[in-house]
C-alpha cells in the first residue's frame, strides 16, 4: 500500500512517516500544498493523509484540486480545527474523512484502515493464491495452514503481489508501492526480499507460486 502524507510540519511529518513505513506502508511526503497536487496527479497512491494548515494551497484547495482532477483516492484531513463548520468543508471539499490534532496513531492506522476497506464495498477480503492467505485485518499469513511469520517488507511485498495475483508486475512497479519514491532503485533489494519471501511461503510448499519473468519483473500465480 501507497500513502502521500501532506504535512509542513516537520516533527508530526516524521511521527507519521516513520509510523507508516514500521506498519509496511510505502510513504511518500510532501510538505506544501503544490507539491501534493503534483504528486498526487503523477503516483498512484491507495490513501492521502492531508493537513489542513499548510503552505500554498491549504488542504481544502488541495482536496477539491485533486476531486476536480479526477484523483479518487480516499483522503484522511488533518487539522487542528474542530469546529462543524471546519469539518463539513473539508467533506465538501472531498475529503473521506476527519482527524482533529493532537490524535493517537492508532486512530489514524484505523481511520486508514477503514478507508481502505471502502474501496472494496466495505470489506477487505482476505487474499489467496493456492494455498496461501494474507488476511489484511489480522495481518496474518499462512500456507497449508501454517502461520508464517513476516518481516514488514516482505509482508507489503507479498500483499502487492498477492493484490496483483496473475499480472506480471516490474520492478519498478514493486519499488513503487512496497518501497517509496526515494528508495534507491539501483539496489538489488527487490531481488533480495523476492528470494526472503519465496524461502518463506514457496521453498517448503507445493505449487511454487513466486515466479520471475526474465527481464519484465515478477508474477505470483498458483497455476502450473
Amino acid at each position: 500500500m501507497r500513502v502521500l502524507v501532506v504535512e509542513d510540519d516537520d516533527k508530526v511529518a516524521r511521527f507519521i512517516v516513520r509510523g507508516l513505513r514500521e506498519e509496511s506502508y510505502a510513504v511518500d511526503h510532501a510538505g506544501n500544498g503544490d507539491e501534493a497536487i503534483r504528486q498526487a496527479r503523477v503516483n498512484e497512491y491507495d490513501a492521502i493523509i492531508l493537513d489542513v494548515m499548510i503552505p500554498g494551497c491549504n488542504g481544502f484547495e488541495v482536496a477539491a484540486t485533486l476531486r476536480q482532477a479526477k484523483v479518487q483516492t480516499p483522503i484522511l484531513m488533518l487539522t487542528v480545527k474542530d469546529r462543524t463548520e471546519d469539518k463539513v468543508r473539508g467533506l465538501d471539499a472531498g475529503a473521506d474523512d476527519y482527524l482533529t490534532k493532537p490524535f493517537a496513531f492508532a486512530e489514524l492506522l484505523a481511520r486508514l484502515r477503514a478507508l481502505l476497506r471502502r474501496q472494496v464495498m466495505g470489506v477487505e477480503p482476505v487474499l489467496a493464491a493456492a494455498d496461501l492467505t494474507l488476511d489484511p485485518s489480522t495481518r496474518t499469513v499462512t500456507r497449508a495452514g501454517h502461520k508464517i511469520e513476516l518481516t514488514p517488507k516482505e509482508y507489503g511485498l507479498l500483499d502487492f503481489l498477492l493484490r496483483n495475483k496473475g499480472r506480471v508486475v516490474t520492478r519498478t512497479a514493486i519499488i513503487e508501492h512496497v518501497w517509496d519514491m526515494h528508495f534507491d532503485s539501483d539496489t538489488n533489494l527487490v531481488e533480495v526480499y523476492i528470494r526472503y519471501l519465496r524461502r518463506k511461503i514457496d521453498e517448503e510448499f507445493e505449487p511454487k507460486l513466486i515466479h520471475t519473468v526474465r527481464g519484465v519483473g515478477y508474477q505470483l500465480k498458483d497455476e502450473p
